[in-house]
């Protein structure tokens, strides 16, 4: 009793300490895109229809994508089973925030349409992976962690949309800032969340028997077209 005591109060204290964390990483990250907007909105005049309602479109898309995570994170379930070990952590932490690195690149020397294109990809990006989470609402996790089962919406097309949607944004920023950098940091980022979603099935098949039909039933990533 004593140490299942124990184990449920370090499990609690964790969750707080991770809801914490999160509220301040996308926090300052809210305080960014802030900033940006206000200094898009002051040198509107000078700047080419296309471009300043493209680049508007994205800020305030990756705004309402950035809510949308503490929102989540705030209300969520507390979780049910989470993996055990070192690894998933290390996986779900590096897949998480490595995208980020891309913002501290100095940006490189492109043309307008590969500048759009790339600022509307993560446009985009940001709209679907905003549409994903509100589907994924109190079970969204960053660690690989069962809260409660979702397979509706996105989920009945492929079982990681979210993963899927935030890469865009991902490759779209790598875009901006294009290098051998930009190119490893996505490459291997990918790489960690490929290794999350491995690990995540493992903990959802252990706890929701349901799991395996619905695995069975919708591809991991890429959509059956019949």
């Amino acid at each position: 009793m004593v140490i299942t005591g124990l184990t449920s109060k370090f499990g609690s204290n964790f969750e707080f300490a991770g809801k914490i964390a999160l509220i301040a990483f996308f926090g300052s990250g809210i305080a960014h895109k802030i900033r940006a907007i206000l200094s898009l909105l002051s040198d509107w005049p000078t700047v080419d229809s296309a471009t300043r309602w493209t680049y508007l479109a994205a800020h305030v898309c990756g705004l309402i994508f950035l809510v949308l995570i503490i929102a989540t994170t705030i209300i969520r379930h507390r979780p049910v089973r989470s993996a055990e070990g070192i690894e998933p952590r290390i996986s779900a932490l590096v897949g998480t925030f490595l995208g980020g690195a891309l913002g501290l690149l100095p940006p490189v020397e492109i043309s307008p349409p590969v500048t759009l294109f790339a600022v509307g990809l993560s446009a985009v990006g940001a709209v679907l992976s905003a549409y994903v989470l509100l589907w994924l609402g109190r079970s969204f996790s960053v660690m690989a962690q069962a809260r409660k089962l979702v397979t509706g919406g996105p989920y009945r097309i492929i079982r990681h949309p979210l993963y899927c949607c935030e890469e865009l944004m991902a490759l779209g920023l790598m875009l901006l800032v294009l290098s051998p950098w930009a190119v490893l940091i996505v490459i291997v980022q990918w790489g960690f969340q490929l290794r999350r979603m491995v690990n995540e099935e493992r903990v959802l098949r252990a706890e929701f028997p349901a799991y395996d039909e619905y695995a069975a039933r919708v591809p991991r990533l890429i959509p059956r077209l019949f």
